[in-house]
């Protein structure tokens, strides 16, 4: 069953296990949410790690609510977290919907309050301006510049 899979994945997420998260992923998979948009499998597969190595061991995944079947499942999930490069503290919640094929996650969507993510994460510009396009553009380009960078090294 696929909602298996998706436990699977959130509890090697609260583990801290890239690589176990990294196999729940079909080779054809595809990941967005509001920072990082159109991930592809060795995409997705680096995010997750690169977010795990930079928590330093201080972040903390719960998951709860989860539905589903073989071809989609959903859950809510709560990060608490250091954001890197603010070191302002955030307690995200994030609704996922995954979808499958083989028994593994074929396309990932999580969505959260960018809002309220962003006044957490970014302080005063966020409380001014996490709303508007302008900041919620350049989240995107510097996730994606970090994401990048992180793969080049890795």
């Amino acid at each position: 069953m696929s909602k298996t899979t998706l436990e699977t994945f959130y509890t090697a997420f609260q583990n801290h296990d890239a690589s176990k998260m990294a196999e729940c992923y079909h080779e054809d998979a595809t990941f967005s949410d509001p920072a990082f948009q159109n991930l592809n499998h060795s995409e997705v597969t680096s995010m997750w790690e690169m977010l795990i190595k930079r928590s330093k061991g201080k972040l903390t995944i719960d998951y709860h609510s989860v539905i589903g079947d073989s071809e989609v499942a959903q859950c809510t999930w709560e990060a608490t977290y250091e954001f890197s490069k603010t070191g302002k503290s955030v307690h995200n919640i994030i609704h996922s919907t995954m979808k499958f094929k083989d028994g593994l996650i074929i396309n990932h969507e999580d969505q959260f309050d960018f809002w309220r993510w962003s006044r957490m994460a970014l302080g005063l510009p966020g409380i001014l301006l996490g709303w508007s396009p302008i900041i919620k553009s350049k989240v995107r380009k510097t996730a994606r510049m970090s994401l990048d960078k992180y793969m080049q090294e890795n």
